[in-house]
């Protein structure tokens, strides 16, 4: 394979890259907890859209729970964002680990 061919991929390659990570700005996943009593919304670049909590999740005597259920939608919507950039990134790069990438 010669350098022309090479850095044609390349090329190809960082725009499929840059198209997958848009796609993915705009995907969103949901966090959730508590029996999906707790919502978390998010973007796989790992922007928050929206929180929601019902009713009866919210024991005003009781924040502490509440603060918790909210961390556990966090982090269950950060690992959903997070396999969804994997798995796209991994079908651009074809399973390549490049550093950065994730």
């Amino acid at each position: 394979m010669n350098q022309a061919n090479i850095m044609a991929q390349m090329r190809k390659m960082q725009q499929e890259m840059t198209k997958a990570q848009e796609e993915l700005a705009n995907t969103i996943v949901t966090g959730t907890a508590a029996g999906e009593t707790v919502r978390v919304d998010m973007t796989c670049d790992h922007r928050v859209k929206s929180v929601e909590i019902a009713p009866e999740a919210i024991d005003p005597a009781d924040v502490e729970t509440l603060e918790d259920l909210i961390v556990v939608a966090c982090n269950d919507a950060l690992k959903k964002a997070d396999e969804a950039t994997q798995s796209r990134m991994g079908q651009v790069t074809g399973g390549l680990r490049i550093p950065g990438l994730s």
